[in-house]
């Protein structure tokens, strides 16, 4: 049975408050500090505070970064360029490495449609900071950590009144915040601080699945990650829960966008895949059709997150030479996945395996696995995908043999 990571975001997020949660479930400090030592300078350590909340316990999650001076220092502001290369250079697994990336690419092009300019002038103030960076790098990889097969997350309470930013005084959220939880259900008790920031709000939408109450799970895990300061009358914390997964397939909200075309240099459909992918989108397939006048034609459909759906639009409007596109959302439904890894006379390789409940539905060797073994071992592709499914099939019957 799959598990979910539920986020309880009835106090708003923040990239620490989440890290925080993480750590009071469990994750070890060391590790983080560890497998996040390729941007951590010199002398800077992550710091885990148990503190107090309405008089609920909770850990605050810091970045202690002294300069040459013994003094705090986390304000050196980086572009997007410079972040990129920085994850692209830490020894985290792949998949962290291109989430991450991922995130840092979806916030550059938010920056870049808020600023009016192109997304390789974006400079980021907050989030270019050391401690911004850190929070969003282990965030994705502690998620990754916990072997979930979604996140769910509540509906997120934004706060009220102004927040103090490098551009001046902002409303609450500030704009590149409300730009991230486009299309992810908000609301705000009036509370009159910043209580999503967009370290948080980047984490939430980027990870979940869904959002609304706590799907039905059996709980195993459960961390509190501290705000920053205390709200008189309510715990300033993020609740984060960690269950067994009811037996059924993850369900979520998608957007799907469709425009046919019929007048554009096919080389641009090309560009336009690695595009909608950058952004996030989840599909994006190209089917043959006949249009009007007799003219052939490509339908293009574009399956994205319900919050990438307005990016989505610009691209489609921006790169193609559509005037129209079709869109609404429906629900998906989703298998529970988790990796295995087997061995076979060429090498290791990754085996993909969907499960509905307890039940496996399916089970793929990873290709690029396979192809990377068949060039380095000078044999057909096939022979190392068969290979990987006989080891696959070996494990799984002697599993039940055993049992």
């Amino acid at each position: 049975m799959g598990k979910v990571l539920y986020l309880d975001c009835s106090s708003g997020v923040s990239g620490d408050m989440l890290l925080g949660a993480l750590i009071d479930m469990g994750l070890p400090v060391e590790r983080l500090q560890a497998a996040l030592a390729g941007i951590l300078p010199p002398g800077c350590s992550l710091q885990a505070s148990r503190v107090q909340r309405s008089g609920i316990s909770a850990i605050q999650f810091a970045v202690d970064e002294p300069d040459e001076a013994g003094h705090q220092s986390h304000q050196a502001h980086r572009h997007l360029s410079q972040i990129v290369a920085l994850v692209e250079g830490m020894a985290l697994p792949v998949s962290a490495r291109s989430k991450a990336i991922e995130l840092f690419r979806r916030l550059g092009t938010v920056e870049a449609t808020i600023h009016g300019i192109p997304v390789e002038r974006v400079h980021f103030h907050e989030v270019g900071a050391l401690d911004s960076i850190v929070d969003i790098v282990g965030a994705v990889w502690a998620i990754e950590q916990l072997g979930v097969s979604q996140v769910v997350s509540s509906p997120l309470n934004v706060g009220a009144g102004t927040v103090e930013t490098s551009h001046g005084r902002l409303p609450v959220p500030a704009p590149a915040t409300l730009r991230l939880l486009e299309g992810a259900p908000i609301y705000s008790t009036g509370t009159p601080l910043e209580l999503v920031t967009p370290t948080g709000a980047l984490l939430v939408t980027g990870h979940a699945a869904s959002f609304g109450p706590m799907p039905a799970m059996t709980v195993r895990q459960i961390g509190y990650g501290a705000g920053s300061r205390e709200i008189e009358g309510h715990p300033n914390v993020l609740r984060a829960v960690v269950g067994d997964a009811q037996e059924t397939g993850a369900q979520s909200t998608v957007a799907v966008l469709e425009c046919n075309i019929d007048d554009m240099n096919p080389q641009v459909f090309g560009y336009l895949l690695d595009r909608l992918y950058e952004l996030g989108a989840l599909e994006v397939f190209y089917t043959p059709v006949q249009m009007k006048k007799n003219r052939p034609g490509t339908l293009v459909t574009v399956i994205t997150p319900v919050h990438v759906r307005e990016a989505a639009l610009d691209v489609l409007f921006q790169e193609t030479t559509t005037i129209g596109v079709r869109h609404q959302e429906l629900l998906r439904e989703c298998l529970n996945r988790e990796w295995a890894t087997v061995q076979t006379k060429y090498g290791a390789v990754r085996v993909k395996i969907a499960r509905r409940g307890e039940r496996v539905t399916n089970a793929a060797p990873e290709f690029d696995d396979c192809s990377r073994l068949a060039a380095e071992q000078k044999v057909p592709v096939k022979d190392v995908h068969a290979a990987a499914i006989r080891a696959y099939l070996d494990v799984l019957n002697l599993g039940a043999r055993q049992q």
